[in-house]
């Protein structure tokens, strides 16, 4: 029995996700932390997605004989080294220098999955060098289908394993938060924000020795003479609208890797993927960031999952925070997760050592419950689950 337990080294100082949110918020500018924590509207599905996720327990069983415990998960082919993966955020860069780069080579280095954003700030090749081709791209679906294709082409060349279509954002969230920042498009640097930048000096001199963040991928896209006032009626015009049956059939006939969907929460969504032989579906309300009046994360997969789990892989994301929300998720009936703003946690406390230090207190998180519950491997979780 492979355990796991080599080579798993963290910052003993910011032992839980906890810690590491307290020292981010520290470093980071508040329009920048704000736009990371921010749900939509007035945050209920934002503190629906943990106070749900919270509420599932497990049964530990401390007499049966355990050998030991493997954290080891095959997903589309690849068996990673743990169901842990870092879900796409975009503006990555706005929040905390070069953290698309950071989380990427961490990723890397722990054999696990990095989801790079359409409108994160780092490039879809950038993102595939520095992952030796194993990171995963999200699509936000363009207006127009010559967008679409070369997109997918490049995505293509870089060799991503896996397409992630992104189908629950037909409008962008109602975020007060970044209204009030100025974060929505377009995006505006009041004189209150660059206040809060210089009282962050760390992240001011990482930002200028980075360069001023911006969407990387879709540069080649961009009118050179663009500017911010301009920058919201550009994403508005080419990335806004409804991702329905009709547009998605083209990607999976262009797509020969693995096509995921992520935002599904119905049954008939679920479907309709299934029947048009999507490989997988993520279980997530954007973090809380799209439709305050939604259920958790939690609520869907458990249903999904009991219901569609031997005819599609199914995944979450939203709400997840540390080991034992991972647990809760598999035992669950989730197959991986996906977390985002735990990983820019531990980037904005860490920097260049956030990535491996988070992935590797989730690791050890994860080991210990196993342990406790006497579960040797990650599929045997739903056997613990208390109903």
């Amino acid at each position: 029995m492979n355990e796991n337990k080599s080579v798993l080294t963290y910052n003993t100082q910011y032992p839980s996700m906890q810690d590491l949110r307290k020292k981010a918020k520290r470093r980071i500018p508040k329009f920048a932390f704000d736009y990371l924590e921010g749900g939509c509207n007035e945050d209920v599905n934002l503190d629906r997605n943990i106070s749900d996720l919270q509420d599932v327990v497990l049964m530990p069983q401390y007499l049966k004989k355990h050998s030991g415990t493997d954290l080891s998960t095959s997903l589309f082919g690849h068996v990673y080294d743990a169901p842990i993966g870092i879900a796409p955020i975009g503006l990555q860069g706005l929040i905390w220098p070069n953290s698309p780069e950071i989380l990427a080579k961490a990723a890397l280095k722990h054999n696990i999955p990095y989801i790079l954003s359409t409108v994160s700030t780092s490039s879809i090749e950038r993102i595939a060098e520095l992952s030796e081709g194993r990171s995963w791209f999200q699509l936000y679906h363009p207006t127009e289908n010559t967008l679409r294709n070369d997109i997918l082409k490049r995505a293509a060349a870089a060799q991503c394993p896996v397409l992630v279509v992104l189908v629950d954002v037909p409008s962008f969230g109602y975020r007060p938060r970044d209204i009030r920042n100025g974060l929505a498009m377009p995006p505006k640097m009041s004189v209150r924000n660059i206040l809060q930048a210089v009282g962050r000096p760390v992240w001011s001199l990482e930002t200028l020795k980075a360069g001023i963040p911006g969407f990387a991928t879709l540069d080649p896209y961009m009118p050179k003479t663009l500017n911010l006032s301009k920058l919201g009626q550009f994403m508005n015009a080419k990335f806004t609208g409804r991702v329905d049956v009709d547009k998605l059939a083209p990607i999976r006939e262009m797509w020969k890797g693995a096509l995921v969907l992520k935002g599904v929460v119905s049954e008939e969504d679920a479907q309709k993927a299934i029947s048009m032989g999507v490989d997988g579906i993520i279980v997530s309300n954007h973090g809380g960031r799209q439709l305050d009046a939604a259920e958790s994360t939690i609520k869907p997969l458990k249903n999904l999952a009991a219901k569609y789990g031997k005819q599609i892989k199914v995944m979450i994301d939203g709400g997840l925070r540390s080991g034992p929300d991972i647990s809760r998720s598999l035992a669950s009936g989730a197959e991986f997760t996906f977390m985002g703003r735990a990983f820019m946690y531990g980037v904005g406390a860490l920097g260049r050592e956030g990535g491996d230090h988070t992935i590797s207190i989730l690791k050890v998180q994860l080991q210990q419950i196993m342990d406790q519950l006497g579960c040797e491997k990650i599929e045997d979780f739903p056997q613990h689950l208390i109903h």
